[in-house]
């Protein structure tokens, strides 16, 4: 009997033991975590910094051509369009031919011209001989002046419908040129070959842009006008162009209210040397300006969202990184700027931080 019960007491200790080497393996400390040589590498760092207050904003609007470089075309005569050189979208130089029109005031200018010539002619005739005249004492220098005097006359007619013909562009023929006063695109087109045109035709036939420049036109509604600065930063995108961004400044704020899109038109001049932007694209635009207040900021890229909070991974050495809470105030693109939750001159990581946060936080 004796033995059994030092068999059992021996068995207990043995589990108990047992149960005591378990427990303490599992109350065990997780290892802590190092940043290893090459995730240091290719971990980037940005400090915790006071900066000016910015303000974002996003507005819809278009690409329109400067309307001091946009020229309209209007037909200066009536007539029957022969031919038209051009289409909507090329390009054209200064002095090129874009239509010709025959027209039936142009075959008066062609007959007024002729006149003219004749004029002179009769006129320099008539002058001669009154100076003969004059030499052989059969009339009077009255006589004489009156005879220059038509010629000149004659004369500045010629002058006057030659210089019509320059201005029109008028050729042999009855032909009217339409030709381009400005190098730039054919960004409107309303003329056809054989199309007859009135000679009351008011509405313009063709317009021409230079688009080394343009402008972005937003629509900014009644309760955001208050915070539309002049000279504020402005970033556009299209939807041509998803992936890139154009950047100007406001410099101009119309100050009245469109009575058919009930907003206010502000606008961004744009270099445009490849000619990437095209009048009437639709573009989001993006106007930022900075406030007289000051607040903490940290990158974009250090912000991680997670289980509704955000959180940036304070850097004070590979051993000793801290998963710390932050209140985001605002985001302007790619900086953020911090309420509470970081102090200035705190190193936060920028790159590898989710891979960071993930290991910190399993």
């Amino acid at each position: 009997m004796k033995r059994i019960l030092l068999i059992c007491i021996t068995l207990s200790a043995v589990l108990f033991t047992s149960c005591k080497k378990k427990a303490e393996a599992g109350t065990e400390e997780k290892p802590k975590f190092v940043l290893s040589d090459i995730m240091l590498k290719t971990t980037t760092f940005a400090n915790v910094e006071s900066k000016p207050l910015k303000t974002e904003q996003e507005f819809y609007g278009k690409i329109s051509a400067d309307n001091d470089k946009l020229i309209e075309i209007y037909p200066v005569v009536g007539g029957n369009v022969i031919k038209v050189y051009v289409e909507l979208g090329d390009f054209v130089k200064k002095g090129q031919l874009l239509a010709t029109i025959r027209s039936t005031q142009v075959a008066g200018y062609e007959k007024d011209l002729s006149d003219a010539l004749n004029d002179v002619v009769v006129a320099k005739n008539n002058l001669k001989a009154t100076k003969e005249l004059y030499e052989g004492k059969l009339n009077t220098e009255r006589d004489v002046l009156t005879a220059k005097s038509e010629l000149d006359k004659a004369q500045s007619q010629l002058s006057r419908i030659r210089e019509t013909y320059k201005i029109y562009s008028l050729k042999p023929g009855a032909i009217y040129e339409v030709r381009s006063p400005i190098s730039g695109f054919i960004i409107q087109k309303d003329i056809n070959q054989d199309m007859l045109l009135r000679d009351d035709h008011t509405n313009n036939i063709f317009d021409i842009a230079e688009i080394d420049e343009v402008w972005a036109i937003a629509n900014v509604s009644e309760p955001d006008i208050r915070d539309v600065v002049l000279g504020s930063d402005a970033d556009i995108t299209t939807l041509s162009y998803p992936d890139k961004a154009f950047h100007g400044k406001v410099d101009k704020i119309f100050n009245i209210i469109d009575p058919d899109t009930k907003a206010m038109k502000v606008r961004i001049k744009l270099k445009n040397p490849d000619f990437l932007l095209k009048p009437e694209m639709k573009a989001t635009i993006k106007l930022s300006h900075e406030e007289s207040e000051r607040m903490l900021a940290v990158p974009s890229s250090a912000v991680i969202f997670d289980k509704s909070k955000n959180f940036v991974m304070v850097y004070k050495s590979r051993s000793d990184i801290e998963t710390r809470k932050v209140d985001v105030f605002r985001q302007v693109g790619d900086v953020t700027y911090i309420s509470s939750g970081v102090s200035a001159g705190e190193k936060v990581i920028t790159t590898n931080q989710l891979q960071v946060y993930d290991a910190l936080n399993d």
